[in-house]
């Protein structure tokens, strides 16, 4: 059986934004068929959904201390603690800037209503930032990996456990994805220039 990083890197970027921008609709789904089970009413699950200075302080705030610990950590760690398999490098690498923000919202936006808005709302904080980090299954192949994804869901989950404010957590969200994607872009494109440096240079 092919591994996921295989698969992906198969796919043509039209196939691969297909694929992407579907799970995110499916996970969209799941979370307006629980919500109609789950809420009594609409207006309970809108009041998550405030616009405060929170959003700034406290989403931007976190979402880029989370960056930063990230890109310290890849400098640092051996490369194989931050090894997917090539996925995120194969989802980032041939975007622009423009399409990587959009990826990173509609993650963002689609992630934190089903996974805070919902089912920690209803299961609390445990159960949800357990289900957050089954799902993001691609991180599986290195246990540091593994710990990373489960500090960072719960680390999302106390933010809105104190805020009780989707958006708080969905700009921090989208800050750490869309940051970080930026950064695999430009990492990708040096890596191909160096090589291509490295290809033209004649054999001493």
């Amino acid at each position: 059986m092919k591994k996921q990083g295989d698969i992906i890197k198969e796919l043509t970027k039209k196939q691969l934004t297909f694929h992407l921008f579907f799970t995110q609709i499916v996970l969209l789904t799941i979370a307006l068929f629980l919500g109609i089970l789950l809420f009594e009413d609409w207006s309970t699950f809108g009041s998550q959904f405030r616009l405060t200075s929170s959003i700034w302080t406290v989403g931007l705030s976190f979402g880029l201390i989370v960056v930063m610990l990230d890109l310290v950590l890849m400098k640092y760690l051996p490369p194989e603690f931050y090894d997917d398999g090539g996925v995120n490098e194969r989802i980032f690498s041939e975007r622009n800037i423009g399409e990587i923000a959009l990826l990173a919202f509609v993650i963002a936006v689609s992630e934190e209503i089903l996974f805070r808005g919902i089912i920690q709302f209803h299961l609390g904080l445990i159960l949800s930032s357990i289900i957050f980090a089954v799902i993001h299954f691609r991180y599986w192949a290195h246990w540091f990996l593994i710990m990373n994804i489960v500090v960072l869901s719960f680390w999302i989950g106390m933010i809105y456990e104190v805020t009780g404010n989707l958006l708080v957590t969905i700009m921090m969200h989208f800050i750490i994805d869309f940051l970080l994607g930026i950064y695999m872009r430009f990492k990708s494109s040096k890596a191909r220039k160096e090589g291509m440096s490295h290809e033209q240079r004649p054999i001493s």
